[in-house]
């Protein structure tokens, strides 16, 4: 998984009744665009999260989803 500032990862619901969180990337702190990642979510909380296989990247110019490596 690859991904630079300003993408968007998505964390998909695992259970009946969770939706969906988006959160923005705003630092990278592995290398080469590799996690760990710094986000911050719609409500302002950051967090930083190494995302598992239930994660995606939106790329912020293509809006294309990266489904890992």
């Amino acid at each position: 998984m690859h991904a630079t500032k300003g993408d968007r990862l998505v964390v998909h619901g695992r259970t009946v009744g969770h939706h969906d969180h988006v959160v923005e990337i705003i630092e990278v702190m592995g290398t080469n665009g590799d996690p760990p990642y710094r986000v911050r979510a719609e409500d302002g909380h950051e967090a930083i999260v190494s995302p598992g296989p239930d994660c995606v990247v939106r790329h912020g110019k293509t809006g294309e989803v990266d489904p890992g490596r």
